[in-house]
């Protein structure tokens, strides 16, 4: 059966006490909870500000949600970039943050004025309660880099057990200022212990990415594009995410310049959804796909992000940033920034299945 997408508002700029709620990131827990974080924008729209980290529960898949509950907030700081991940063998929930000054605008992190930092909190409990976050800059944040970035969207737990954040920095020659933009992952092999750095793409202005582990163990990781070449960056890693082979640019995934998010469709829920296509590795894509922030578009792969056999528009207004999970049931979910003027009014959830990515008969 092919499911239309149907749409809830999670969060309304202007409403709940903040200005603009952005940077959409989802979780499915192994009980099915389902989390929605974003970074509440007290005054402003902008990135710099006090901005605090914000959750929703839902424990009925998506029928009803939990009141707005804050994950994160310290007075003057901004934390934001959420980057959640759920590790299956124990239940626990990690969620990768960043926090700097409030008055810090990215510029003065990136010419060395203030510091970004990095931190991890995590749940036993299904998100109800959160661990006092613990910085982990010094294990995750090489010295001579200066802005940094957790996600923003969902890491991975690959079949090994190790835990996959996808981030990017930044780092400045302090000889002629000069600086260089990379996407990199971080790594856990301890169930969230302890975290460490892992591999970094080779790509100037690759930046904020998106990773997938494909059918034959590999990391698949989609990056968003600063050098402004129109598309996609991806690059892929035969150690776990330790290291990556050369980036290229993907011709068949066009950007704005804006994050993105993609997720592997377990085998159990592709049965019976995809008929009339040879069944590889199911890999479901979205972002913005236009030369500015609209037509948030998923895509549909089913050879492990090497090809694209399918689209379906599911936002042809303003959208932006996006986040993609799988629920128990095999339903797919895109939360994304949309607005009728701007992409950044409102968070909305939208729910559809693989028949309606397949679907050749679009409505």
């Amino acid at each position: 059966m092919t499911i239309i997408p149907d749409t809830q508002d999670l969060w309304t700029g202007g409403i709940g006490g903040y200005h603009t709620y952005r940077i959409p990131a989802l979780a499915v827990t192994t009980v099915g909870t389902i989390l929605a974080f974003c970074e509440g924008r007290r005054h402003g729209s902008g990135d710099a500000g006090e901005i605090e980290l914000l959750l929703r529960r839902s424990v009925d898949v998506g029928v009803s949600w939990s009141s707005s509950q804050v994950v994160d907030a310290q007075i003057g700081l901004t934390c934001g970039n959420p980057a959640p991940v759920v590790d299956q063998s124990t239940g626990t929930v990690w969620l990768l943050i960043t926090r700097n000054r409030a008055d810090a605008h990215e510029d003065d992190i990136r010419k060395g004025l203030h510091s970004r930092t990095v931190w991890v909190t995590s749940s036993d409990d299904d998100g109800i309660t959160w661990a006092v976050p613990v910085e982990i800059t010094s294990e995750v944040k090489r010295p001579e880099w200066t802005w940094y970035a957790t996600g923003p969207c969902h890491g991975i737990q690959l079949r090994s057990g190790r835990l996959v954040i996808p981030c990017d920095h930044r780092s400045r020659n302090p000889r002629d200022g000069s600086e260089a933009r990379h996407s990199h992952v971080i790594i856990s092999d301890d169930h969230g212990a302890t975290w460490r750095i892992g591999g970094i793409v080779d790509a100037e202005g690759t930046n904020e990415s998106v990773a997938v582990e494909t059918a034959d163990g590999g990391v698949y990781l989609n990056c968003r594009d600063e050098a402004r070449r129109g598309r996609r960056i991806v690059a892929r890693s035969l150690d776990g995410g330790l290291t990556f082979g050369p980036a290229a640019a993907d011709d068949d995934l066009p950007e704005p310049t804006c994050q993105a998010s993609a997720v592997s469709i377990p085998e159990a829920d592709v049965i019976g959804q995809l008929d009339g296509y040879a069944l590889g590795d199911v890999v479901v894509f979205a972002n913005p796909a236009s030369g500015t922030r609209d037509t948030l578009t998923i895509r549909l792969s089913v050879d492990g992000a090497r090809s694209w056999v399918a689209s379906r528009v599911v936002e042809p207004g303003p959208a932006a940033y996006c986040d993609l999970a799988v629920t128990g049931d095999g339903s797919i979910l895109c939360f994304y920034e949309t607005g009728s003027l701007r992409p950044y009014e409102r968070l909305v959830l939208a729910r559809f299945d693989l028949g309606w990515v397949a679907s050749r008969d679009h409505d």
